[in-house]
């Protein structure tokens, strides 16, 4: 067993793991790996100041990113496959939950808006004693739970009143779809109750005087070429949810990792189908909206190999 600095309750979450749809089962403490491939340290690819998410939550002074290796999805289109599908040792750092929150608080003291948990869903619960061990600490800024939204929702009832801010994928209605290009039969079966959960914990999204988040929802939906027909069915979900949803609907769709060997998605998104995906959204009454400009797809792929990925 590993030091982990951790409290009871969560130690024994990790022993017997079920902390992602998976439900893997496996003693992750003795140094067991389920589908994500991370044992019972949190694996961090890298932390900075991050200014290309969503204007509330980069702000100004850039978001608190926190990027854990590992994924309980297998998406053939990955931009951040480095870390998520094909990370090795070298790349990444085990922290204990103190190592995590020293994290945390050098982050607030850089002067980041928020600490953005990227891809926690599979370390739900190492990132939360973290949280606790922070705030205890003095951590005033908001949390955001940044997720591919393969959550499970009793995981999220466990951790409820530590996040402020949920920013979840929608990435599929299609089961199919889930399965082909993420390895999730049931994506589309669960999804919906993930935003559920999350909507019913925090609200939707409030700002602060500046236009920065400060507590509620943000979902994400990313268009995939080919793809107009299941994101109608994913926004006219989130108009079901609720109209006041706000939601961005990210056009930096390109084709990286595996995804040459899917010929319906190996190019990019054309103009047109992104316009029609937008104009959808408007006509649902989905008014707040975020949109990117088409070569968005450009500016936002990371490269995991440098020191600083995003520049």
């Amino acid at each position: 067993m590993i030091g982990l600095g951790m409290n009871q309750r969560l130690t024994d979450q990790l022993a017997h793991c079920e902390c992602c749809p998976r439900k893997c089962g496996v003693d992750r403490l003795a140094g067991g790996t389920g589908f994500c491939r991370i044992a019972g340290g949190a694996q961090i690819a890298h932390t900075g100041l991050h200014h290309g998410e969503e204007p509330p939550i980069s702000g100004t002074r850039g978001s608190g990113t926190i990027f854990f290796a590992g994924c309980n999805l297998r998406c053939v289109f990955c931009q951040n496959y480095q870390i998520s599908q094909e990370f090795q040792s070298s790349q990444t750092r085990t922290l204990t939950t103190d190592d995590l929150t020293d994290e945390m608080l050098r982050l607030a003291d850089a002067g980041a808006h928020n600490i953005n948990l990227v891809s926690p869903s599979h370390v739900v619960f190492q990132a939360a004693d973290a949280i606790v061990a922070a705030k205890a600490k003095g951590l005033s800024i908001p949390i955001v739970y940044n997720s591919n939204g393969y959550d499970s929702v009793n995981a999220l009832r466990q951790v409820r009143g530590l996040v402020d801010i949920y920013l979840p994928d929608i990435k599929y209605l299609s089961n199919d779809s889930g399965r082909r290009y993420s390895g999730a039969s049931d994506y589309a079966d669960l999804i919906p109750d993930v935003l559920r959960e999350m909507l019913d914990q925090v609200g939707h999204l409030e700002l602060d005087d500046h236009g920065i988040a400060r507590r509620g929802l943000l979902v994400r939906h990313l268009v995939l070429p080919g793809g107009a027909a299941d994101s109608r069915r994913c926004l006219a979900f989130l108009a079901e949810l609720s109209p006041a949803t706000h939601v961005s609907i990210m056009s930096q769709y390109s084709p990286q990792y595996r995804a040459a060997r899917y010929p319906e998605i190996n190019r990019p998104l054309t103009a047109r189908e992104y316009e029609e995906v937008t104009e959808y959204a408007l006509e649902l009454g989905l008014e707040n909206a975020f949109i990117q400009e088409l070569d968005s797809r450009h500016r936002y792929l990371p490269d995991f190999d440098r020191d600083r990925p995003f520049e």
